[in-house]
């Protein structure tokens, strides 16, 4: 007998904040960042090759977690069937403005 089940397709939505930041960086990065950014649609937990994802250790509901692309990171949530990016920000900036 063949077991079916169904596999779950998120959508990425950015926050405005999110727009502005990435229309402030060059447009090679962009692509770079939009084409990882798709791949959260398949599994945004996991990492794999093109997608080098981490759960951020904070005490925030829900889970923070960070996507890296080069020398961005992608800051995002999981709410049901939808991928939030809060924030994109340059490496250099940290994580300190998240405590």
């Amino acid at each position: 007998m063949r077991s079916s089940f169904l596999l779950t397709t998120y959508r990425v939505l950015l926050s405005q904040t999110a727009v502005n930041q990435l229309s402030r960086i060059d447009s090679k990065q962009v692509t770079r960042v939009k084409d990882a950014m798709r791949k959260l649609r398949d599994d945004p937990f996991r990492s794999r090759p093109g997608a080098d994802i981490r759960k951020l250790r904070l005490k925030s509901s829900p889970s923070l977690f960070r996507l890296r692309v080069g020398n961005y990171r992608v800051i995002y949530f999981v709410l049901n069937d939808e991928v939030r990016v809060t924030e994109i920000i340059h490496r250099s900036r940290g994580y300190s403005w998240l405590e």
